[in-house]
């Protein structure tokens, strides 16, 4: 599904990433370790499109998405691509339902079909009851999971989590671990996950390292 090509990427004088080759399959959990500076948030913006690497591509489908015009990257990341970052980055004026509908009406869909799926996605996180609850009435926990709604809204092929539970505790980190799973099992869902979770890292199907813009295993 998706494919890194040789990809380097520098900031001045600091060169990040130093030639990284990276396949991702369809449905697969792939989990990104490494020490803090070792280049993994930065791979993860570069295969998410988020930024552009200095050299070699991004393949998505077979189709190279590194040239595309910032318009038309911020399409195709709006169509097929959902983001969870590490603070969920809900607007706090809007309900949990408003949040998780944004991304379909950036998209131009039906106000009634997002809000009957954005219904389905929370009824699917257990978050039924908090549709009409602002993120300030909602644990961390919760509002993490509203984030993975708003991320699946419109049916990405691959979704990117940055640090997902860096800033949840134990019992709903492991929550979360477990959701990512549960909806790689109900909707095939491919997730690629920068974590510093041991216990996320070993769940994922295949755990990737790196250390100082390179890929060791």
């Amino acid at each position: 599904m998706l494919q890194a090509v040789n990809i380097r990427k520098r900031y001045g004088s600091l060169e990040v990433l130093k030639g990284i080759d990276l396949t991702i399959e369809k449905s697969e959990i792939v989990s990104i370790v490494g020490s803090s500076g070792a280049g993994k948030s930065t791979l993860l913006h570069l295969l998410g499109t988020l930024d552009t690497p200095d050299t070699g591509e991004v393949l998505f489908d077979g189709e190279s998405v590194s040239s595309l015009k910032r318009s038309e990257l911020a399409k195709f990341r709006n169509r097929h691509i959902g983001f969870v970052f590490q603070f969920h980055n809900l607007l706090p004026e809007f309900t949990a339902l408003e949040n998780v509908c944004l991304p379909a009406y950036l998209a131009g869909r039906s106000e009634k079909e997002t809000r009957v799926r954005a219904r389905e996605l929370l009824g699917m996180l257990n978050l039924e009851r908090r549709a009409e609850h602002k993120p300030s009435e909602m644990s961390g926990g919760e509002q993490q999971r509203v984030s993975v709604a708003r991320a699946l809204i419109n049916s990405p092929e691959i979704i990117f989590a940055d640090e997902p539970s860096g800033n949840l505790d134990s019992k709903n980190a492991a929550e979360l671990h477990q959701i990512f799973f549960l909806l790689r099992k109900e909707l095939g869902q491919t997730f690629v996950i920068v974590t510093h979770n041991d216990q996320l890292a070993a769940m994922a199907d295949r755990k990737i390292t790196m250390r100082d813009g390179h890929i060791l295993e």
